[in-house]
């Protein structure tokens, strides 16, 4: 994407608290970075949701000889878990359109835990116009490592991105891609069994955050949980090598995401229940 899509000088939007590959693509490719303002508060499934009105004043801020080119989005989002909407997406649709930006949306959680069937940007009214979507076999289909995924939007953006690729890399292993294409039809049945599984592990994840006295919100969505330290913590930083100091248990601190991410850490599920309660157990002195 950024290698198609950008230039030096370029201007690309970034979420302040997000997927640290955002960052460093662009500035490999030479472009101006801006982290654009999540808001921590709102209205119940509005947690974390982009300030347009700041977003729209970077973009304004912007030279003519800089010119802002692409707006990275993600949700359900990482590491917050903040799911996606579909009045979220109309917004994100429209601030494209009226800046002339290209709004990549990487969506590889949208199977993972989501409290409703999976939503695309793509379905948005005017979004093939504007806007490219990213998915992934990591996540929703356990190939993590495969490296594996799908890029969907009209043709002229992939077209565009299939030049650059043919010069970048050959196809992958045969075999890799026959195996892809058996997942992609599994049942929903299947899907439901291994988010039954996460939610055991969820159950688990919580009691391990409640035992260290972080909070978090029950609407998350994906393979992670975010949740904001105790006023008596320093930092996510601090708490995580008291962690893996005293306890041997290692967790995200929520400071690599972001700056905003200092006072949060994130845990993944992607372990089996039994070391994640084994972790809990640590935490309470059990062991």
């Amino acid at each position: 994407m950024s290698l198609t899509f950008l230039n030096e000088g370029d201007r690309v939007l970034v979420p302040e608290l997000g997927y640290p590959a955002y960052r460093a693509v662009s500035q490999m490719v030479g472009a101006t970075v801006s982290e654009y303002p999540l808001l921590e508060r709102g209205g119940p499934g509005e947690s974390w949701q982009p300030d347009w009105r700041a977003m729209a004043d970077i973009v304004g801020q912007t030279s003519s000889a800089e010119k802002t080119k692409l707006l990275w989005l993600n949700y359900p989002h990482m590491p917050t878990g903040a799911p996606a909407t579909r009045s979220l997406f109309e917004q994100a649709v429209r601030f494209a359109h009226e800046h002339r930006v290209l709004l990549c949306h990487d969506n590889p959680y949208s199977l993972i835990l989501n409290k409703k069937p999976p939503l695309s940007l793509l379905a948005i009214d005017g979004a093939k116009e504007v806007a490219v979507e990213l998915n992934s076999m990591s996540k929703s289909h356990n190939m993590a490592g495969w490296r594996m995924g799908w890029l969907a939007g009209a043709k002229p953006y992939v077209d565009a991105v299939l030049t650059i690729k043919s010069n970048v890399d050959s196809g992958m292993f045969l075999a890799m891609q026959q195996a892809a294409v058996e997942a992609l039809a599994n049942s929903d049945d299947w899907h439901r069994q291994r988010n039954a599984v996460y939610e055991v592990r969820l159950d688990a994840v919580k009691a391990f955050l409640d035992a260290l006295g972080c909070t978090y919100t029950n609407d998350q969505e994906g393979l992670f949980l975010w949740a904001k330290l105790p006023d008596s913590v320093a930092s996510s930083q601090v708490l995580v090598d008291e962690l893996l100091v005293r306890k041997h248990v290692f967790i995200a601190p929520g400071s690599i995401f972001g700056p905003k991410g200092n006072r949060y850490v994130r845990v993944s599920l992607c372990l089996p229940k039994e070391r994640i309660w084994e972790a809990v157990r640590r935490i309470n002195n059990e062991r």
